[in-house]
């Protein structure tokens, strides 16, 4: 949940680590710290809040060294406050550390501690493990931190420096990502790809067990026991750009503007409509057609956004593929007593292949026998490395904390894998697979007309901003856009909204429909288009308001509705990748008609990595 970043080497950390905070604070945004090491002694500056006054703390008091770290927080053991805030110390403020993650059993540590002598002057799991590690050190800080990671149990990123050897930084991990980045005389520690950007693109991406350390010339990786891993450096090739906001006022923004590009990306080099032809053997996604023609059926399993996509792909698979197929919410499939076997998939799907209750999931599916596929935005991610099989969304960072080419980079991915599973099934002729591909080959183009009359969507926003309820109606494949759309008005604009099936209004929420209730509805022409057609009237005749997403060349939802809000005609399976895109423009606008942080919404960070 946390960012952390490190550095060693003959710049100025200072700038460097907090350069790097910044872009890490979509990770946490409670508090912020940095250590460095001056004259053999620790020099700590910490704060609460945004990242930026720390920013101020370091500009009224300059400090300068060689080698630091620093950590931008969202609180999970104690409430956001300096004494909370990392980086953490022992009592003789000998060692600091930065972490990401959870120490379970920190209670029975602390107490073991304290009855030891030593002094805790936070409420967070995170002190216990500098504390340990002072036990512990005898003239070596590997070793003592190899000792410390033999008692702790949880989950960890950790970069950790000492007084008494100053040349060199510590880090470790296991279930939360931490990254090495390999320069020139200079070395840097990072939990997220686009922090390391600016300085290398060679980069180490470090295994549960792994504890490196790093001198400003080399990194050397060993596991818990001492010996020495040989870790592949990986050249990335993001451009620095997209990870900038490149002109646009928020990176929700811009992401939602990169969507026809990221979608591109995705199927680009997979799909062959001319053909009829999907290749996706180059993501190593090498299930056995034999396999895929017997599976009996498919669990998919994710969160949040990521959960609303595995509903749309549903969809996907049981109409295209006519595979069974279900979908939970990862925080509830790892506790029930799901029944799976050999002839079972599980799918996962996560953009930072982080989210621990994915993880976990994904790790019960494996200890059950099954087959595991991830859906994933970020290669040597935990996710995408612990899953047998792997299909990367090639979107690229994703800033903002609410989720949007996350979202149809995902739906472009699993419509390509069930297009390909039914032709492999003989569930579609060639005639039909070609027409879908080119449905999907055309989406970005229909996504970009859309998007060049995005202030249509503007103006109703400005309409609805004061409305503190809305209620969001789809049908068949677009329901679960209905939820995606109540999510996102929720996560950037504080409003209360819910996401229905249409054909469910009648149970229930049809009794709050009145004058004041906005109601936003997904009208595609589709089999079900005359269904969701009697649901508006139904509602209009209780008095609500509605506004409508309906294809261009619809004639009559403007009878129907109060507003529409028109998009290009596409086929009813490609729809959701249309279709979220005005829902997306309009939680922003109104989110930034009321004054609310778009990019950084309370309570919320981007990557949830602890149950």
């Amino acid at each position: 949940m946390c960012g952390i970043f490190g550095y060693i080497g003959k710049k100025n950390a200072v700038d460097i680590i907090f350069k790097g905070l910044e872009k890490l604070e979509y990770r946490g945004y409670d508090s912020a710290g940095i250590a460095v090491v001056i004259d053999k002694e620790l020099c700590i500056r910490r704060s609460v809040g945004k990242l930026c006054n720390l920013g101020l703390s370091l500009k009224e008091n300059p400090i300068s060294a060689n080698i630091g770290i620093g950590h931008t927080r969202w609180a999970t053991h104690g409430s956001p406050s300096k004494e909370n805030a990392h980086p953490h110390t022992d009592t003789a403020k000998t060692v600091v550390i930065v972490h990401n993650g959870i120490i379970e059993n920190y209670v029975e540590l602390k107490a073991e501690l304290q009855k030891d002598g030593y002094e805790f002057k936070s409420e967070t799991d995170t002190e216990v493990i500098a504390h340990l590690i002072k036990k512990y050190c005898k003239g070596n800080l590997f070793c003592a931190v190899q000792k410390t990671l033999s008692r702790v149990k949880g989950s960890y990123a950790l970069g950790i420096v000492s007084k008494d050897e100053y040349d060199k930084i510590i880090c470790a991990r296991k279930d939360a990502s931490l990254i090495i980045g390999v320069g020139v005389g200079e070395n840097f520690m990072a939990s997220d790809i686009p922090a390391l950007l600016p300085y290398t693109r060679d980069m180490i991406f470090l295994e549960n067990g792994d504890i490196a350390e790093i001198t400003a010339e080399k990194v050397v990786v060993k596991n818990i026991k001492g010996d020495i891993i040989n870790r592949e450096i990986k050249n990335i090739r993001w451009d620095t750009v997209q990870a900038e906001k490149d002109g646009y006022k928020h990176f929700m923004l811009k992401e939602i503007f990169e969507q026809p590009r990221t979608i591109e990306d995705t199927f680009r080099g997979r799909i062959y409509p001319d053909e009829g032809r999907v290749y996706i053997e180059e993501v190593k996604l090498k299930l056995k057609e034999e396999y895929i023609k017997n599976i009996s059926n498919i669990y998919i399993v994710a969160c949040g956004t990521s959960y609303h996509s595995g509903l749309v792909s549903k969809f996907l698979f049981e109409s295209f593929a006519k595979i069974p197929t279900e979908v939970d919410i990862a925080s509830e499939f790892r506790y029930r007593d799901v029944i799976l076997d050999e002839k079972t998939l599980v799918v996962v799907i996560s953009q930072s292949g982080e989210t621990a209750d994915t993880l976990a999931a994904l790790r019960l599916a494996k200890s059950k026998g099954c087959q595991t596929l991830a859906v994933c935005n970020v290669v040597g991610s935990s996710i995408s490395r612990e899953a047998m099989y792997v299909i990367y969304t090639h979107c690229g960072p994703e800033i903002g904390v609410a989720s949007t080419k996350a979202f149809t980079g995902q739906v472009t991915a699993l419509y390509v894998l069930a297009l390909d599973w039914a032709y492999k099934r003989e569930a579609l002729t060639i005639k039909e697979l070609k027409k879908y591909l080119k449905e999907l080959w055309e989406i970005p183009l229909k996504i970009n007309e859309f998007l060049k009359n995005a202030e249509s969507v503007h103006d109703i926003a400005k309409v609805f901003a004061n409305k503190r309820d809305f209620l969001y109606l789809g049908r068949h494949i677009n329901y679960p856009v209905a939820l995606e759309g109540a999510l996102k008005i929720k996560e950037i604009s504080y409003i209360h909204a819910e996401g229905y099936a249409a054909g469910e209004m009648k149970h229930g929420p049809i009794a709050l429909i009145d004058k004041s209730m906005p109601i936003v509805a997904i009208v595609i022409k589709g089999r079900i288009y005359e269904k969701i057609i009697s649901n508006i009237e139904e509602a209009k005749a209780r008095g609500g308001t509605i506004i409508a997403v309906a294809d261009q060349s619809d004639k009559e939802i403007g009878n129907k509705s109060n507003y529409v809000i028109y998009v290009p005609e596409t086929d009813e399976f490609v729809s959701p990748l249309m279709t979220v895109i005005p829902l997306q423009l309009l939680a922003y606008y109104i989110s930034l008609i009321l004054g609310c942080d778009v990019d950084q919404p309370r309570n919320l960070a981007k990557s949830v990595t602890v149950e």
